[in-house]
């Protein structure tokens, strides 16, 4: 593909961006921006001076303790709870008449702010508008969310999704344009380290066999079916010194987690790193794991899974969603089942295999993963 636009034309992102948190999305627009600056784009973020009201953010606090990304314009400005706040912002993105808006869409929650902003521009008749739909069914359901994203998805032009499964909710209630592409890769955390290198870092010991969960700890990411299948890995007396390390901040009640872990004994199994992991740190966790583990319930896409092609750490992910789509078996890792037996069992395999039998797949197939696929789709689109 190629631009259809003059590379001088203006590209504004709507979503979130720093000062709030790294994290998926955050990470994802920021590295977005930095590729349509590249391909010769004005590029703007249009981000929130209010994500989520206190009581609604599950985890510590909202907002980066690490320093503004370089070279990137970046607007705080946008109030998810406040439709005056909507309107001025609306008729600001309105007047500025920019060629393309891109805006993210991963929560019912935004659709009245953004669908509102989004209806105000279109009034220009100039600025067309593509959504990258992280969701379109929500993980957890609340009352509203059908309501909110039909509201949201009115002023919409075209759609890219990251998953069959997300295409395939929003063709249940869209007929308009839509692509799929793979999820690019997460190249803005840094270089891999050596094993050694990231373990020293963390603390970690060298000779260890350490798998890794990473990321916010939701119920449907089924970290507990992980802590019952290292139960039965502690069980065989080949894989009972397995270790696994939970990188990642709560976002619900952790006591369920600390009563299952007393329950079954596994502490010793254990290393937790369960505060934010800021992005300067990604990079060695990534570094210091064997295997990454993503044992979800239920998925759309992944970003941990562009996080290990990047880092080049075979994966093993349950077969639910569209985690299987991007993890082809026994090439870049392997198919579970969500349950705790069958995630045990290819845990072991994955050692049996060896990382070194995974990475000639792994180098090949991330060369898939590209930036400027994406920023060349939302022009044609």
């Amino acid at each position: 593909m190629s631009s259809v636009f003059p590379s001088n034309q203006k590209v504004i992102i709507l979503g979130s961006a720093f000062p709030f948190r790294g994290g998926g999305i955050a990470s994802f627009n920021e590295r977005l921006a930095k590729q349509f600056i590249l391909q010769g784009f004005d590029t703007t973020i249009y981000t929130f001076s209010l994500q989520y009201p206190s009581f609604l953010f599950p985890g510590t606090t909202q907002y980066s303790t690490e320093p503004a990304p370089a070279g990137l314009s970046i607007k705080v400005c946008i109030n998810s709870i406040n439709p005056f706040n909507w309107i001025k912002i609306g008729n600001e993105l309105k007047n500025l008449k920019p060629n393309i808006i891109v805006v993210r869409y991963w929560l019912p929650f935004m659709g009245p702010c953004l669908g509102t902003i989004l209806r105000i521009v279109k009034r220009n008749k100039f600025t067309k508008i593509v959504c990258i739909a992280d969701n379109i069914v929500p993980h957890e359901k609340r009352i509203g969310d059908v309501a909110f994203t039909k509201y949201f998805i009115k002023p919409i032009d075209a759609f890219i999704t990251m998953s069959d499964k997300v295409m395939s909710d929003l063709k249940n209630i869209s007929t308009k344009p839509a692509v799929k592409i793979v999820h690019p890769l997460y190249d803005n955390f840094g270089e891999a380290l050596s094993k050694q290198d990231a373990r020293k870092h963390l603390g970690l010991n060298i000779d260890d066999k350490i798998i890794l969960f990473f990321g916010f700890i939701r119920k449907y990411k089924g970290l507990d079916i992980l802590l019952e299948a290292i139960k039965t890995l502690k069980e065989n007396s080949q894989t009972s010194d397995i270790k696994l390390l939970i990188a990642g901040e709560f976002y619900e009640n952790r006591k369920m987690y600390d009563d299952l872990i007393e329950t079954l004994q596994i502490k010793g199994n254990l290393i937790l790193r369960t505060d934010f992991i800021a992005d300067s740190e990604v990079k060695y966790y990534l570094s210091a794991a064997d295997f990454v583990i993503q044992p979800y319930r239920h998925a759309t896409q992944s970003g941990v899974t562009p996080l290990a092609y990047h880092f080049e750490k075979p994966m093993l992910v349950t077969n639910v969603g569209g985690l299987a789509d991007l993890v082809p078996d026994k090439k870049v890792g392997l198919i579970a089942e969500p349950n705790a037996i069958s995630i045990a069992q290819k845990i072991e395999e994955l050692y049996q295999l060896g990382e070194d039998y995974f990475l000639p797949h792994l180098r090949e197939e991330k060369k898939k993963y590209s930036w400027n696929i994406l920023v060349d789709t939302i022009v044609e689109l």
